[in-house]
């Protein structure tokens, strides 16, 4: 094994440079080696802020580089099937953003790739490497507030679509676009799967988009029972303007867990007028910045340790298809029935 894990960034805008900050000095064990982006403009910025020289506008010509280890896919969600496969057949081992692909085929043909050329998968659901979410896991299996029986998970995001956003047809709508997390929430911690999901959602705060847009929905709830009973209820929104918004809850036989909060701080301030006054959490990248490395650290570890990835293409092929049900339980008025966690076509 190499001193240092060489890595290349796919993928250098919002959601990339979390990665490229981490690498810088926080991961033990790994170096930032090279970048990756098509825009000349993400690739300079990107440069400039990390120092490092070595950039590719072209993904292909990073698997014809032997000096990479490893690979961090944080591109838009159709690249990431060819660039996995190409990475895995070139013998880099990958850490795959969500979603993990486009349907439930490529995630199977990408988990396949990367098990026959020994390399490892890792698939980027941070919440689960996020201290509160994992405290929560913990307190649930230690039996501290006896047998789970409901799980929630929420998160409301506080952005103005973007134009792309609305066809839910190509993108999901806040069930893929903020829920995803949650899926792969309830799942982890009633570890089960799902057998049957039912949908709805409505159009709250973008009435201008609706006559162009029927079928967008900006606000939605997700009912779901998993095969070993328990119940989970996702709850999503776009555009609420106040913050970014996540949390979960655990309801147990004797007692409650509940998980992080909307608060940015714990100071909060009460005036003469008995009003209280706190900071509302601003983004996902501030409330996960540790949890964004913590994530990362684990990826370069099962390399160098030769070990099983913390979250695996299972997970990420499960959340997809939970993302996949609840778009079609919704635009179809009806519950969806899984068993072992997949739609009656895939079985």
């Amino acid at each position: 094994m190499k001193d240092k894990v060489r890595v290349c960034l796919i993928g250098c805008g919002r959601a990339g440079m979390i990665h490229a900050r981490s690498y810088m000095g926080g991961v033990s064990g790994a170096v930032l080696a090279a970048l990756c982006d098509p825009s000349e403009e993400n690739l300079s910025a990107a440069s400039v802020e990390t120092g490092v020289s070595a950039v590719f506008s072209d993904w292909h010509d990073v698997m014809k580089d032997p000096s990479i280890d490893a690979v961090i896919v944080v591109t838009p969600t159709q690249f990431h099937r060819d660039i996995v496969i190409a990475a895995a057949e070139a013998g880099k081992h990958v850490f795959c953003e969500k979603p993990m692909a486009s349907d439930e085929t490529e995630c199977d043909e990408m988990t396949e790739a990367c098990r026959n050329h020994n390399v490892k998968l890792q698939l980027g659901f941070m919440r689960r490497f996020d201290k509160s979410f994992r405290r929560g896991k913990q307190l649930l299996e230690e039996g501290t507030v006896g047998k789970a029986t409901l799980i929630k998970s929420n998160t409301y995001g506080p952005s103005e679509p973007k134009e792309w956003m609305y066809d839910v047809h190509k993108n999901y709508g806040p069930l893929g676009e903020v829920n995803s997390h949650d899926f792969d929430t309830v799942r982890w911690y009633a570890k089960s799967e799902v057998k049957m999901i039912h949908a709805i959602g409505g159009n709250f705060r973008s009435q201008e988009k609706a006559e162009e847009y029927p079928d967008y929905y900006d606000t939605c709830s997700v009912l779901l029972e998993f095969e070993n009973g328990i119940l989970g209820v996702i709850t999503g929104a776009q555009y609420v303007r106040y913050g970014y918004d996540s949390r979960a809850e655990i309801l147990g036989t004797t007692g409650i867990i509940k998980v992080g909060s909307q608060q940015a701080n714990n100071a909060e301030a009460v005036t003469s007028d008995r009003v209280i006054h706190v900071d509302s959490m601003d983004s996902w990248r501030t409330l996960f910045l540790d949890a964004y490395k913590a994530e990362d650290q684990a990826f370069i570890d099962c390399i160098r340790n030769d070990t099983e990835p913390p979250v695996t293409g299972t997970d990420g092929k499960m959340a997809l298809i939970l993302v996949n049900e609840s778009l079609r339980s919704l635009l179809e008025h009806r519950p969806v029935y899984l068993k072992n966690g997949l739609p009656e076509e895939s079985r």
